[in-house]
């Protein structure tokens, strides 16, 4: 029973020890680093770069080292340097360059710089950039290196980063400090061209003088004439307004008038429609008036007339019915008296008679309304006589 616990206990410790061991021989990459592992590797290759990630080293076959990737300023102190017409130029100069990422690069890196501190690749990449730097150089000629800085620190770059490559190392920078020679060649040159420039630059303000001068001669014209345009266009279009409206006023009061004439015509008509349906109330009431006052008149004259007739008929029949009886032999006195009697009577009633046309007359000619003025007038009489009669 303790072999076998002892066993359980061994084998248990050989695992651990195993788990630690690969734990610890497993290693991770950081972004900042290359993992070189050498030894023995696959494919016959001398090492085994990574940049990022992780693997496992071997023990006892394999090893590893990192590779800084930290970038690495190099000032150049060129002086003395041979351009191509044989004058010394000083460059000072700053470089910038880093171990290289790429494949191919970093193995390059791994068997020419593992191992190197940081200022031993500096020492490496500064002599490297000396020697192109000159190369570069002596085929340049001085007037151009003074001109194109561009191409200067272009053909400076594809030179030295060619060599650096080699090694594994990449050109991240290149910046030209400035360029000067012993001999002043350059600064003959700069003054050349700076009284160049300031003659171009005095000719330049001259023209631009001229065109500004000719530009606002020809802006002026212009202005002028897009003014005059401007205020043609604008007396035109006044002058149109206000013809518009001249137009618009005419048809206006055109319509002003017309409204006010159908409105007066309206108003006369309307006037004179009450009017007339005034007169003819007016003429309907006097007709009603007339035949009110011919019925009064027929009442006033023409009823009495004639009841004064009944009664002067019944009452000479009765008188002469009286005399005849009681006078009858005295019918020839009575005779002659009584035709006396009658021709007065006769007389009277001519009389009457003729007031009777004269008031036809003076009612138009209308027998009716002349017997309604006599009845009218008559009236009274007979009132009184009836009311005699009734008493």
């Amino acid at each position: 029973m303790e072999g076998m616990l002892s066993t359980t206990v061994v084998f248990l410790l050989v695992i651990f020890g195993t788990l630690a061991a690969f734990a610890m021989r497993y290693k991770r990459c950081p972004s900042d680093k290359i993992l070189v592992i050498y030894g023995k590797t696959s494919g016959g290759r001398s090492s085994r770069c990574i940049h990022g990630g992780a693997a496992f080293v071997w023990p006892m076959i394999q090893a590893y080292q990192f590779l800084d990737l930290t970038p690495i300023p190099i000032d150049i102190k060129l002086e003395g340097a041979l351009s191509q017409q044989n004058i010394r130029i000083n460059t000072p100069s700053t470089f910038t360059v880093g171990i290289a990422t790429e494949k191919g690069l970093m193995e390059n890196a791994a068997e020419r710089l593992l191992g190197l501190s940081l200022s031993d690749i500096q020492n490496l990449a500064q002599d490297i950039i000396f020697g192109q730097m000159r190369v570069v150089i002596a085929t340049m000629p001085i007037e151009e290196i003074n001109a194109d800085r561009d191409k200067l620190i272009e053909n400076i770059s594809n030179g030295v980063e060619v060599e650096l490559r080699k090694v594994g190392i990449r050109l991240i920078n290149v910046n030209i400090q400035d360029v000067t020679d012993e001999s002043g060649y350059i600064d003959a040159l700069g003054k050349d061209a700076a009284a160049r420039a300031i003659n171009d630059a005095k000719v330049l303000v001259a023209q631009k003088e001229r065109d500004g001068e000719i530009g606002k001669a020809q802006a002026q014209r212009e202005q002028r004439v897009e003014v005059s345009s401007a205020m043609a266009t604008a007396t035109e279009g006044e002058n149109r307004a206000k013809i518009t409206v001249a137009n618009s006023d005419a048809d206006r009061r055109k319509q002003e008038a017309e409204a006010e004439r159908v409105a007066s015509a309206a108003e006369k008509v309307q006037a004179a429609e009450a009017l007339g349906e005034a007169y003819a109330s007016e003429e309907t009431a006097e007709r009603i008036r007339a035949k009110k006052e011919q019925a009064t008149q027929y009442a006033n004259i023409v009823v009495p007339a004639e009841i004064e007739k009944a009664r002067i008929e019944t009452l000479a029949e009765a008188e002469a019915e009286k005399t005849r009886r009681t006078k009858q032999g005295q019918a020839d006195g009575l005779k002659s008296m009584m035709d006396a009697e009658a021709l007065g009577l006769m007389a009277i009633l001519q009389k009457k008679a003729q007031g009777l046309g004269d008031i036809v007359q003076a009612c138009t000619g209308d027998p009716q309304m002349a017997m309604m003025m006599m009845i009218t007038e008559q009236l009274p009489k007979l009132v009184e006589e009836q009311v005699k009669a009734i008493s």
